[in-house]
């Protein structure tokens, strides 16, 4: 991100959002204020050609259905707290009908300003269980600031980390998953794409087209990750359930089409932590 501004990319997954309300068949992910938030509709769609990008789209939507499916799962078993780490444009607080749930909204200073300032000007209103908390990921923790809000890390709660770990350093993304690991009952759902080597190569021009495009953008994607390493990183952090869903799984759960061979691009995972019980006040 340059200082000062909001994320780039955060418009640009919003749009490709919006834009899969209209072009994706089967849609995947539903969400009525994609466009709302964004603003001008019909200005913006002047300059649409710029999204053409059905694959990045169908995987973004893919990865909000995801996450919004295991959240409604977690509710079930209990859990009321939401953290959207990252959030950017993201609608799911405002979109919100299961009762009793708290969200937290965290981003970048300059971006949690934008996004209110978007909420506004579309008219959408914020509801009461709604907290914004500002933090930089590289250099603060998320975990003191929701403390200051009234989030309770003694557990349970449910984290959306959507397109936020490829832009982040190994020592911000180990840093975070050991954060949430240590809540009781934590869970999280976040994507992240494979190194480049294991990449198919009809994805490679895809992936070098983005690289060069977020560059630009001055938010520069990370080198991916492994995912044997990766969900040994879960582990060790203290999850102990992993699902997580590739190339052949997202083609075929989602999609409705033939898993396909090889592996590579783009992941949606979710793990989550044993909930412990809480040990009484000692008299």
């Amino acid at each position: 991100m340059k200082p000062g501004e909001p994320s780039r990319t955060a418009f640009g997954a919003a749009m490709l959002r919006a834009l899969h309300q209209d072009l994706d068949q089967p849609r995947i992910f539903t969400d009525p204020l994609a466009w709302r938030i964004l603003g001008n509709r019909e200005s913006l769609m002047e300059g649409a050609g710029q999204w053409e990008r059905s694959r990045l789209r169908r995987f973004i939507a893919v990865r909000h259905r995801f996450a919004e499916d295991s959240l409604a799962a977690a509710v079930l078993r209990g859990t009321q707290q939401v953290v959207v780490l990252g959030a950017g444009l993201d609608t799911l607080a405002y979109r919100n009908v299961e009762p009793g749930l708290r969200f937290y909204e965290v981003d970048h200073p300059a971006t949690g300003r934008w996004k209110r300032e978007r909420l506004a000007d579309a008219g959408i209103e914020v509801p009461d269980a709604v907290s914004f908390v500002e933090v930089d990921f590289e250099s603060e923790s998320f975990l003191d600031e929701l403390a200051a809000t009234g989030f309770d890390a003694g557990g349970p709660a449910f984290f959306l980390w959507l397109g936020v770990v490829p832009y982040l350093s190994r020592e911000a993304v180990i840093d975070s998953l050991r954060t949430i690991g240590s809540i009781p009952g934590g869970e999280v759902v976040f994507d992240y794409i494979s190194p480049v080597e294991q990449v198919p190569e009809p994805a490679r021009l895809d992936r070098e087209e983005l690289t060069a495009r977020v560059a630009e953008l001055g938010e520069p994607l990370r080198a991916g990750w492994d995912t044997g390493r990766l969900h040994h990183l879960l582990r060790e952090s203290g999850f102990a359930e992993i699902e997580d869903l590739g190339r052949p799984e997202i083609r075929s759960r989602y999609l409705g089409v033939a898993p396909g061979a090889g592996g590579g691009g783009g992941h949606v995972v979710r793990a989550r932590v044993p909930r412990a019980p809480r040990r009484g006040k000692r008299r």
